[in-house]
């Protein structure tokens, strides 16, 4: 870390101090935030806002506020029940834990083209988004840098774009909710993107998507060949393998696997962890009464202007493959080489 960096993060210190000395809610949710990992979480939002203390320091509180006021250090103990209603969840919002890196990154697997989003209203999928961060953050970063000796509060994750079809453009608004979510209140919490099982389209619309990202965002991304597996295996044991990359052409079928392999599935034991996490902590706050049904509702901060712009292009990009150039869904079939 340069002078200037060190520098930075002291100034942004002093600033956030004086807040937590005058305002006690944003210092509870804080500590739900960095975890007792201050200089890092400092770095984190310095990151965010290219080394700009000023606007770190609104970026953060903004943050706090939020979660404040959406009683986000409460959303673990807020089952969605019923439980068949969150299997459905978790079989169309294609996300998991397959394992760790060598450097105990945990390696978080997301099915981009087979997720569906269509089995629950938006707000669900929502909730459990933030569930999933909440848990990495406060339980699986905290007990990887326990069992590795130093801060881990990064992970990485493997993307599968195995099925990835115009049809996606429903979803776009539902993916730019979840994306303005983190950017804004979970920023710099990926160390890098791995894309796998990349179809022709992808390739299209990260050509023109590439450009308008930052350059610390770019520089995140891998598009591997194929399933990815030969160079996911130079980072990770073959155990931390996503199912999706343990053999070529296998994609990330959700019927492929069985439960305890599929780490997209309710019965993997990751989302067993986290489901029975869940529940535990909603009958300690909750003892006497039931789980409650419904979602969890959270304001949805406006998204950037860069993030509006990335998924018009996208939007753009799906119609003309659609349209103009008249490709059909077949071309999900065409896999592209890594860059």
């Amino acid at each position: 870390m340069g002078i200037v960096s060190q520098e930075a993060i002291k100034h942004f210190q002093a600033l956030m101090d004086q807040v937590m000395a005058v305002d006690e809610p944003l210092k509870r949710t804080f500590q739900n935030v960095h975890q007792g990992y201050l200089l890092e979480t400092f770095g984190r939002f310095l990151k965010a806002r290219e080394w700009n203390v000023s606007k770190a320091h609104k970026m953060l509180v903004d943050c706090l506020n939020w979660r404040v006021q959406n009683e986000i250090d409460n959303i673990l103990g807020k089952p969605i029940v019923p439980t068949e209603l969150y299997r459905s969840v978790r079989d169309s919002q294609l996300i998991g834990l397959s394992g760790y890196s060598r450097e105990g990154l945990p390696v978080f697997a997301i099915g981009v083209g087979l997720s569906t989003f269509d089995k629950a209203s938006v707000h669900y999928y929502v909730q459990s988004h933030i569930q999933i961060n909440e848990y990495r953050d406060r339980i699986i970063l905290p007990s990887a840098s326990r069992k590795y000796g130093k801060p881990i509060t990064t992970c990485v994750k493997v993307l599968d774009m195995t099925g990835l079809k115009l049809s996606a453009l429903s979803q776009i608004k539902l993916l730019t909710i979840i994306s303005t979510i983190d950017d804004l209140n979970y920023p710099e919490k990926t160390n890098t993107y791995y894309i796998v099982n990349a179809p022709y389209i992808f390739s299209a619309c990260w050509k023109v998507v590439k450009p308008l990202l930052q350059e610390r965002t770019r520089k995140k991304v891998q598009v591997l060949s194929g399933c990815g597996r030969d160079e996911l295996l130079k980072i990770m044991d073959y155990g931390s393998l996503p199912h999706f990359c343990k053999r070529e052409g296998s994609g990330s079928s959700r019927h492929s696997q069985n439960g305890a392999e599929n780490c997209f599935s309710l019965d993997h034991h990751f989302h067993q962890q986290l489901y029975n996490y869940i529940k535990q902590q909603s009958l300690i706050k909750e003892p006497v009464h039931p789980m409650k049904q419904g979602s969890f509702h959270v304001d949805v901060p406006e998204p950037a202007a860069e993030g509006t712009q990335i998924a018009k292009t996208i939007e753009s990009e799906f119609n003309k493959y659609g349209n103009g150039n008249g490709l059909s869904d077949s071309l999900d079939d065409l896999k592209i080489n890594g860059d």
